[in-house]
Formats: C-alpha cells, sequence, structure tokens
C-alpha cells in the first residue's frame, strides 16, 4: 500500500493518479473537506483523517504494511515533512517528496518574511488595513501580533464549519472573514482588495496551484505592498516536481 499525506490539491490530484494505476492507497487528508473530495475514488483508497506526529506515522506504516510514503503536504508544513522522512527512515521504507514550483517573482514591491511573525510586524510597517491569504492554519499568529494591534485585519479562508470556528474562536468577526475557495483570478482578488481597503496584502509563495500568481498580478496592478512568506527549504530523500516522476518512483519501487 501506498501512503500519500494528500493535505492539499496536487495532494489529491496524486492520489487519485495513483489510485488509476491500480495501487492501493491510502491518503491522509486534514479536513473532512479534504476527505469528500477524495470520496469518489473507490475500494482502492482508504482515508485517514486524523493528525500523525512521526510515532503515529510509524505505527501505521507498520500497522498497515505500507511501502513508500509519498509527501504531497504543503510546500509550508515543515514538520509534516520532517516526520513523514524520519518516520520512513525508521520504518526502512522509500520516502519522496512531490514539491510543486514556485511562483517566479517579477513585482518589485515585494517584502520578503521569513516567519509569521516576521510578515506581521512588515505588514504593520506597510499598512494599516492587512488582508491576509495565508490560509487559517497559522492565523492565530497575526490576530494576536502585538505588531498588529492597531490594524483592520481581513482573513480570506474556506468556508468550512472547521475554519469558520477557528476564525470565530480568534474573535474575528463576520466583517473581518472572507469566506470563498478559490482559486482566484486576478480581477476577483481586485475585487476583494478594493472592497476592503486594503493596503498591504500578506501571502505565501505557494505556486501557481495555490494561486499565488494572481495574487501578486493584482497587487501589482493596484500598487499595494505585498508581504510574502518565504517558502522553508529542507533537504528532502526524494524530490519530485511532475506526477509522472513521483508515479514512476512507485513503480521502481
Amino acid at each position: 500500500m501506498i501512503f500519500v499525506v494528500a493535505g492539499t490539491k496536487d495532494g489529491r490530484e496524486l492520489t487519485e493518479r495513483l489510485v488509476k494505476t491500480g495501487e492501493r492507497v491510502m491518503a491522509s487528508v486534514v479536513s473532512t473537506y479534504g476527505e469528500q473530495l477524495l470520496a469518489s475514488c473507490g475500494d482502492s483508497l482508504s482515508i485517514n483523517d486524523k493528525p500523525l506526529d512521526e510515532e503515529g506515522l510509524c505505527h501505521c506504516i507498520r500497522g498497515q504494511g505500507i511501502r513508500i510514503l509519498v509527501d504531497a503536504s504543503h510546500p509550508y508544513a515543515v514538520n509534516v515533512s520532517k516526520n513523514a522522512m524520519e518516520a520512513c527512515r525508521r520504518a526502512g521504507i522509500p520516502y519522496i517528496r512531490y514539491e510543486r514550483d514556485l511562483t517566479k517573482i517579477t513585482y518589485r514591491n515585494i517584502h520578503v518574511a521569513h516567519s509569521y511573525e516576521e510578515a506581521a510586524a512588515l505588514a504593520a510597517s506597510l499598512g494599516k488595513n492587512i488582508f491576509l491569504t495565508t490560509g487559517s492554519r497559522n492565523l492565530q499568529k497575526f490576530v494576536q501580533s502585538e505588531d498588529l494591534a492597531g490594524c483592520n485585519l481581513t482573513a480570506r479562508v474556506l468556508p468550512t464549519s472547521e475554519v469558520l470556528g477557528l476564525c470565530e474562536g480568534l474573535s474575528l468577526s463576520p466583517r473581518q472573514i472572507i469566506a470563498m475557495q478559490g482559486p482566484f483570478s486576478k480581477e476577483m482578488n481586485m475585487a476583494m482588495f478594493a472592497q476592503c481597503h486594503a493596503d498591504v496584502i500578506v501571502t505565501k509563495n505557494s505556486g501557481t496551484i495555490g494561486g499565488t500568481d494572481t495574487k501578486l498580478a493584482a497587487a501589482e496592478e493596484m500598487g499595494l505592498p505585498v508581504v510574502l512568506i518565504d517558502r522553508p527549504v529542507l533537504d528532502y530523500d526524494h524530490v519530485a516536481h511532475t506526477y509522472e516522476e513521483v508515479i514512476r518512483f512507485v513503480e521502481e519501487h
């Protein structure tokens, strides 16, 4: 059986491709929504919807007879990848990372941050109305940032009950939340930025599949500064940049 860390759109697409090759696959998802999107894959797919640390992964690998792990977690989910690599080393099974491409940066009004805390401080120095497109998992770091205490925050997040509950728990008001599923066009981004009177956009370099290209294009069109949280760099055991490379690796092992 192949284990796929599939908490992203490309992770789900990879899972579907592997199932179609006739492989038995277990996909690990981070939300009920992710599980629903994979529901049509058939009996060859099983789902893990519980968070797994290194020990949990080791137990799953042994208990489920996993022979290869495909890591298609979010590019910024550093701990997930570290745990997956170490669990594979301990279990003696191959690991391969699917790494989506970076968006090429041509816009000059980009301010690179190397942490969420640094991003919050940079954003505060650039404007008062902060438009966050960094997802919900690290939203707390912005909401509770002392640097952003005097700023107006707007968070664009997925429209699921889990995410909205998180936003409510952080005391965000309805006017501070845009609950919509992307991808968004340049024009849609521009409309949202204008509606919220955004002074600065905060985002990640999540590649084209994460909508980074259209966010940057919209910001450039409007002359808005962008705080870009840099993608962390890890020394992966094996890396692939296309689905075909991943499938070939699986077939070879």
